[in-house]
């Protein structure tokens, strides 16, 4: 079984249907199947562009702990719920939980409260565009950590083009103005977050036995156990409890974490980890158009341009060369 992260720390893996699956109905069931998926993938490319507004909004009322203990607890319970109905198990084995807590820690816990530290100084935008900055940072360490996935000459420009993408949206040569450093440093080490966890989980428990749905289920089980933890620990009990900050978590954990992780699940097993994961180059696109649209954020021109640059830098990171003699798939 292969293990397949996904841009916002979820689990999936492709499972093709079996060769004695039951035909579909006659009535243009490719084109059915094919828009179904694609109107899946623009929902979920919606919601997690909309979660760093989320995040935005429920940190004007609530701390960046809170905010994240909210967002894990109702996003494991959605799950939870799938869990249940689907009566699939919580994997076993006390080895199996201690990888879980780590890619828990790199893949929920850590970036989640980075993101919400972040948008305390920095408006939502740059926070969804720093998000686009994974995959070159998973590209960047690949190389040292997985010696079977070495990297080409089109790649390595990538990861340059990228860079220079991520001093555009900061606007380097103006010497940073009107940037908070600590705050982008924060989401970039958001996004650093992820492709180390993705890596530790391809090393850890890709081919565990269990089902991808119950290790995603784990995974947020024991990320929710680890905020728990720490939350009280930085923060004190809120006085008051803000409505619209509240909502805005109830709905960044239950669509933005729980929904969207099941969504990407079944994105995963219809068309592949491959066009599944194209997802990453939509977010940092509506989570602009959210902030400036919604919140009123201010963009300049290096932001959306800069964008581009990472985007088009990350795409090439993932670019992989086609075997030949051998059919192509996601």
């Amino acid at each position: 079984m292969s293990v397949t992260r996904t841009p916002q720390g979820s689990l999936a893996a492709p499972s093709p249907a079996p060769a004695n699956a039951p035909s579909p109905a006659p009535a243009d069931p490719k084109g059915r199947r094919a828009l179904g998926w694609r109107l899946r993938f623009g929902v979920l490319s919606l919601i997690w562009g909309f979660s760093f507004l989320l995040i935005k909004v429920g940190t004007e009322g609530y701390a960046p702990f809170q905010v994240t203990l909210g967002r894990l607890v109702f996003g494991t319970a959605i799950v939870a719920a799938v869990l249940v109905v689907k009566r699939e198990r919580l994997p076993r084995g006390a080895r199996t939980w201690a990888h879980l807590a780590v890619a828990a820690l790199f893949l929920n816990a850590l970036p989640f409260s980075l993101f919400a530290y972040a948008e305390l100084t920095i408006p939502s935008t740059l926070a969804g565009i720093c998000n686009a900055a994974s995959p070159l940072w998973g590209m960047a360490l690949s190389v040292v950590a997985l010696s079977e996935d070495r990297p080409t000459r089109r790649r390595v420009a990538g990861l340059g083009i990228g860079f220079i993408g991520v001093l555009t949206v900061l606007g380097a040569w103006q010497g940073f103005n009107g940037v908070d450093l600590g705050g982008t440093a924060l989401a970039l080490l958001a996004s650093l977050s992820y492709p180390i966890g993705w890596i530790y989980v391809r090393r850890t428990l890709a081919g565990s036995g269990h089902s991808n749905l119950s290790l995603t289920g784990a995974q947020l089980l024991v990320a929710t156990a680890e905020l728990a933890v720490v939350t009280p620990l930085f923060t004190s009990l809120p006085t008051h409890f803000p409505v619209v900050p509240l909502l805005a978590i109830v709905a960044l954990g239950a669509v933005g974490t729980g929904l969207a992780f099941l969504i990407q699940y079944g994105l995963v097993a219809e068309v592949g980890p491959t066009t599944a994961q194209m997802v990453t180059y939509f977010v940092p696109v509506i989570a602009t158009a959210a902030g400036v649209a919604v919140l009123g954020e201010s963009l300049s021109w290096s932001t959306p341009v800069g964008a581009v640059i990472v985007l088009a830098g990350a795409a090439l990171t993932q670019s992989r060369p086609r075997d030949r003699g051998r059919p192509a798939h996601s």
